[in-house]
């Protein structure tokens, strides 16, 4: 029982079921095999993910070697960075119960086990983000190129690997009473029925809904960087509501540390998107950049800080002239005073000399 869930979804005329998290078990000689349903979807959402990154580097000329490696290197370091983001905000690792030896494995084996569910997607970007930048610089490919073509992958990825914890019967959200309920009756319920939101399928829903729309806009980005920056933003608003439904949340004290970051993700990104979408236009407009030129950031950046610099210049200059000209004027008033007071005084001097005769 302690592999399998209870499921229903009544307000949808979904009957209980039963369901397995187990999808294969064998023995190898004396040593017991087990292969999780979760394994085997989130192999297959990194499978569906490369596909679409290979897919979109062969549109931008980049050799499959190239892909395989970036693909790779990318992968593992991804998977490595969100097994130890879970791991240290969900604690309850380290076995202390043993030798010293058996405690050293025992702690080591809880690590490393992600067969048994406990991939936090937000340490698989952070460290999946700077891989992708280590191996564009050892490729020589535009980091936020490389990013554009990886981030609806990641999306795909996903969308797909959250049913992953729909077979284990996890990621769910409060008790509710809406119509799409989950009733759900497992050993993280206590194996007592309850009825749930089912936030791993709002999540999915919300990346395959995001993943269509990036892939509409994907040829009409004005800039290297956008489509990241469109997932970021589209992931962190749905993320931020949908992790505070969610009963498992990773967390900082009283802080939900992924309802925390998506939201920040939102409030930085959306308005650089606004931001940098505004300049690109008007460069285009002023002849700056070429129409229909997909740019870089680095390059509409540079742009505006160098207009700037001008326009600093420009008004360097200007207040100078305008202090120069002052000067001026206060000389040539100076002077005419001086004259004045010259003529007035002479003609003091004839006026006191005619009063003399």
């Amino acid at each position: 029982m302690n592999n399998e869930s209870i499921i229903s979804f009544p307000g949808l005329g979904i009957e209980e079921f039963v369901l397995d998290s187990t999808a294969i078990s064998f023995k190898i000689g004396d040593m017991p095999i087990t292969i999780m349903w979760y394994g085997i979807i989130i192999c297959i959402g990194i499978f569906a993910a490369f596909g679409y990154f290979a897919y979109r580097a062969k549109q931008q000329h980049l050799l499959f070697d190239d892909v395989l490696d970036i693909a790779l290197v990318t992968v593992i370091t991804a998977v490595i960075g969100a097994r130890l983001y879970f791991v240290v905000f969900y604690g309850g690792y380290l076995e202390t119960d043993g030798t010293f030896l058996e405690n050293v494995w025992g702690t080591f084996y809880n690590i490393i086990a992600v067969w048994n569910g406990g991939l936090a997607i937000y340490g698989g970007i952070i460290f999946g983000f700077f891989a992708v930048i280590f191996m564009s610089r050892r490729k020589k490919v535009s980091f936020f190129k490389l990013a554009d073509m990886a981030a609806p992958a990641v999306m795909l990825g996903q969308l797909i690997g959250r049913w992953g914890n729909f077979c284990n019967g996890e990621a769910f959200g409060s008790e509710t009473t809406l119509p799409w309920r989950m009733g759900l009756c497992n050993s993280q319920t206590g194996y007592r029925m309850i009825y749930v939101h089912p936030t791993f399928f709002y999540e999915s829903f919300w990346n395959l809904i995001g993943f269509v729309l990036i892939n509409i806009f994907y040829q009409k980005r004005k800039y290297n960087g956008e489509i990241l920056i469109w997932y970021f933003s589209w992931y962190g608003l749905g993320r931020t509501f949908i992790e505070l439904l969610r009963t498992d949340s990773l967390m900082i004290g009283n802080i939900r540390v992924s309802a925390m970051l998506s939201f920040l993700l939102v409030l930085i990104l959306l308005p650089a998107e606004i931001f940098l979408r505004k300049l690109h236009k008007q460069y285009t407009e002023e002849g700056l950049l070429a129409q229909g030129e997909i740019t870089e950031i680095k390059t509409i950046l540079t742009i505006f800080v160098n207009k700037k610099k001008a326009a600093s210049q420009v008004q360097t200059s200007n207040a100078a002239a305008k202090t120069e000209e002052a000067a001026e004027n206060n000389d040539v008033t100076t002077s005419e005073n001086k004259e004045n007071h010259a003529e007035n005084f002479a003609e003091s001097e004839e006026t006191e000399n005619g009063t003399n005769y």
